[in-house]
């Protein structure tokens, strides 16, 4: 019979086709589904709709206390426990340094900048601060007295009281 050593259509198997239209099937509903679908996760800040313009809101005001607060995970980076407006942060210019980098610290009374700080990827110590690591406040932020957007329960795993396992009888 004419056509039977074909495997399909023009040379492509028909369990191809199969696939191909159970692929479009599944991108078609799911593309439906996702605009008709109800908002889970409610909108934090922003425009209600997308290219929408919002006033930007007023900065938080900071606190200057210079308190250092206790960290609520081992490896986050210390927040700032001052004002930072008007740092300059720039390739040439960093004004953290002028307080944090070890040969100041003494008069400044701030903290030493991490040793982490002065290591390159391959873990080298360098006599300054490394380049990824020069611009604080990628890491580094400053702590404001602002609400949260999202209601919070965390707490220090230190600071709860652990629960006491009762033998089961």
């Amino acid at each position: 019979m004419r056509g039977q050593d074909h495997p399909g259509l023009n040379g492509f198997p028909r369990a191809a086709y199969g696939a191909l239209l159970g692929g479009l099937l599944v991108f078609a509903c799911g593309a439906i589904y996702a605009q008709t679908a109800p908002q889970i996760v409610p909108r934090l800040t922003g425009a209600s709709s997308p290219m929408g313009d919002v006033p930007a809101p007023p900065l938080a005001r900071p606190v200057t206390d210079d308190r250092r607060l206790m960290r609520n995970y081992p490896e986050q980076p210390p927040i700032i426990p001052h004002s930072i407006e008007n740092y300059q942060l720039t390739l040439k210019t960093n004004r953290c340094l002028d307080c944090h980098r070890r040969q100041f610290t003494e008069g400044s009374g701030a903290p030493m900048i991490s040793v982490t700080h002065f290591m390159d990827r391959n873990g080298q110590v360098l006599a300054d601060v490394t380049p990824r690591r020069y611009f604080c406040t990628e890491c580094h932020v400053q702590q404001t007295d602002v609400q949260p957007l999202v209601s919070n329960t965390f707490k220090d795993m230190l600071l709860v009281e652990p629960k006491r396992n009762e033998r089961r009888r």
